[in-house]
């Protein structure tokens, strides 16, 4: 016996796995709307002055502010095409997708830093200190401000939506009132970084202006490129197996097997994966001895809450005929 096939593409139009992080949408604007102010004022401030530094720090505030653009559009299109057709499980993989293009600018960021580290090693320029601590005593107190405004929610997402439809025969009404939100993460990690490397930037100048150690200044460079990259790789490790429609652990499919096979039943085939960062969706091929349906093969597995959204096919078994 099978189950309706009506009942399948109704059910699965009416379910939507998105992580809308209102609150982590806001303060995103937030902190993109500082950035944007502190890049203008210091390229403005530097083409006035001559200052290399200020316009220096200025365009490196653009390649934040465009990273936070991306987050902020992840956002605003995941929320508005939340209930669209054309997303057969919601649009939870978009955000996750603005984290994993945002790790990719991360990991930019901090190759360009390695790069021009190691060049001034090998090429020393000539610092102005005073100059130089100014600029980043500025950089370092926006991304303090930007890190306050970002890190209650860089790693929950709040109101999550996750719609069933009543007369469904299959999935689970779970509520999760937290959750992965990676793009979020992403923009958290941005200014994380560059409150690092205003820091590092802030201890090598400083030990330069007065002990003379002005190699400390591209060594700090190079230690901050490795702990970004670090960050980066990171970050592209969680989000990547999601928009590869990874599988859930083989331990966790064990499981679930397991009960299903219990009575005799013969699992035939099993996919398991995610359709957000947070949402898992199954599907089943059953060979049943019992005369079980669909229905009574998925009360057999509600309670692993893991799997949002369940597909069982259910077929008589050969030697029950």
């Amino acid at each position: 016996m099978l189950e309706s096939e009506t009942e399948k593409f109704n059910c699965a139009h009416k379910q939507r796995f998105s992580n809308l992080n209102s609150a982590g949408e806001r303060n995103t604007a937030y902190v993109l709307l500082l950035t944007v102010v502190t890049m203008v004022v210091e390229i403005v401030a530097g083409t006035v002055y001559g200052s290399m530094a200020l316009l220096a720090d200025g365009w490196h505030m653009g390649t934040h502010a465009a990273a936070f653009l991306i987050t902020l559009f992840a956002y605003r299109y995941a929320r508005q095409n939340a209930n669209s057709s054309k997303f057969s499980y919601g649009t939870g993989k978009v955000t996750v997708l603005g984290g994993y293009t945002s790790a990719i600018a991360l990991g930019l960021v901090a190759l360009v830093m390695l790069v021009e580290s190691a060049t001034r090693i090998l090429n020393p320029h000539e610092i102005i200190f005073n100059q130089a601590i100014f600029v980043a005593i500025i950089g370092l107190t926006v991304n303090v401000a930007s890190v306050f405004l970002l890190k209650d929610h860089h790693g929950h997402s709040h109101g999550h939506e996750h719609e069933h439809s009543h007369g469904c025969t299959y999935g689970h009404d779970h509520s999760h009132s937290h959750g992965h939100d990676h793009n979020l993460r992403a923009a958290y990690f941005h200014v994380l970084a560059d409150a690092l490397t205003s820091v590092l930037a802030i201890i090598a100048l400083l030990m330069g202006k007065y002990y003379g150690l002005n190699w400390l200044d591209p060594l700090m460079g190079i230690v901050g490129g490795i702990i970004i990259s670090r960050w980066a790789w990171g970050l592209l490790k969680q989000t990547g197996p999601v928009l590869l429609d990874a599988s859930i652990e083989q331990e966790y499919i064990e499981q679930v097997v397991a009960v299903l096979e219990h009575d005799g039943t013969r699992v035939a085939d099993t996919h398991i994966w995610k359709v957000s960062a947070d949402h898992y969706a199954a599907s089943f091929v059953l060979e049943s001895k019992t005369g079980l349906d669909s229905v009574d093969y998925k009360a057999k597995i509600a309670h692993f809450e893991r799997l949002s959204h369940v597909t069982l096919e259910v077929n008589l078994s050969p030697e029950a005929q």
